[in-house]
């Protein structure tokens, strides 16, 4: 009887575990959440003095959030070139830099980034550089990145296997700034 009981109340309880949502999909829901805000960041990584990060304002503004994509555009002082482009498929997450000029054409180096290998954690997600980034950009064959997000902060981060470089970016999600200008090659 103790067996039937058992069985009973773990049919009754499976439709709420077969409903959880996945990293991902929780990852990209918390993204959502800061849709329209812009926030200030600052690089936690050491540059050298001719970086071309040092000394400048850097902003991520949430700007566009659709049902599977969210595109966050980054400045780099007066450089509205970077968007950064989320896309949930399959319960995975691309990862893609949009870079365009000032006129808004694609810079030559566009769209690289990489793909989630499994759906990730809610707070974590992490992008191996696919294909498409080892054909436009040999050298960034061994690039991963990472996001982090949680109630206080966002970070984006690279690294290059076998080699030193590093980076990291960090925004206080906890200060919200005055919503910037259209990045460069978007007419809205």
């Amino acid at each position: 009887m103790k067996n039937y009981i058992f069985l009973f109340f773990a049919i009754l309880t499976l439709p709420a575990f077969a409903q959880e949502k996945i990293g991902s999909q929780m990852f990209m829901e918390t993204l959502k959440q800061h849709c329209g805000k812009a926030y200030e960041g600052t690089v936690v990584t050491p540059l050298a003095d001719n970086d071309p990060f040092a000394g400048k304002k850097l902003v991520m503004h949430v700007r566009n959030c659709d049902d599977n994509v969210i595109r966050i555009p980054f400045f780099v002082g007066e450089d509205k070139s970077r968007t950064w482009v989320l896309t949930l498929e399959d319960g995975l997450i691309l990862l893609k830099h949009d870079h365009r000029h000032e006129d808004g054409t694609d810079d030559k180096v566009t769209m690289y980034g990489g793909r989630t290998a499994n759906t990730g954690m809610a707070g974590i997600q992490f992008f191996p550089a696919d294909q498409e980034t080892a054909d436009l950009i040999p050298y960034a064959a061994n690039n991963v990145w990472w996001i982090t997000v949680d109630e206080t902060s966002f970070t984006y981060n690279l690294r290059r296997i076998g080699s030193d470089r590093f980076f990291s970016v960090k925004f206080d999600l906890t200060k919200e700034i005055e919503t910037p200008d259209a990045p460069w090659g978007w007419n809205d």
